[in-house]
């Protein structure tokens, strides 16, 4: 019993003493690592009218609370090959997407949602242009891959994030970093 009060008054101790500090942060850079690691999965996705596509991602950009919004915005620069008939047609696609971060404390993780598409353009054949109305397929396959791969996972194999886990988590987004917080 002792013990019990005396790690009760711990904790209560380390939530006062944290009480609106963050405990946990990421920023722009940790983001682009995972969202680099992860965007081969999307390779294994994409089709076009039936045809495989080979799909790379040159450069990646990650923009966490920009003007001081709740959003994430993604940037990418990537590049297609599509194989038809013996033939090789290379495609260039640029796409900056925003999306809204929550923190599913279930998957220990936090995944980005209400994906909009902020700017696209293709270099495709001798066609050089935005398509600001980008194909809904291809805003599905986005949508699709977003929503079952997170922007970031917590390490379960540090006891401190194991521990800061199990707590309710509030998530804050300044410029730069997403923030995790206890919810006292």
């Amino acid at each position: 019993m002792r013990i019990l009060v005396i790690i009760a008054a711990l904790l209560l101790t380390a939530c006062n003493t944290t009480q609106g500090i963050s405990v946990y942060s990421f920023t722009n850079a940790e983001v682009e690592a995972v969202l680099g690691k992860q965007l081969p999965k999307l390779s294994e996705k994409i089709s076009l009218m039936g045809l495989p596509v080979k799909f790379d991602v040159n450069d990646l950009s990650v923009n966490i609370g920009p003007d001081n919004r709740d959003v994430v915005v993604l940037g990418a620069d990537s590049s297609a090959e599509i194989n038809a008939f013996a033939l090789k047609y290379p495609v260039r696609l640029k796409l900056q997407i925003e999306g809204s971060p929550f923190y599913d404390s279930e998957k220990k993780a936090v995944f980005l949602r209400n994906i909009k598409l902020l700017d696209s353009s293709v270099d495709a054949g001798g066609f050089k242009g935005n398509i600001g109305a980008l194909d809904s397929q291809a805003m599905d396959v986005i949508n699709a891959f977003l929503a079952v791969n997170p922007v970031y996972t917590l390490n379960m194999d540090d006891p401190k994030m194991m521990l800061l886990s199990k707590l309710p988590l509030d998530m804050k987004i300044v410029k730069g970093a997403i923030k995790l917080v206890p919810h006292l």
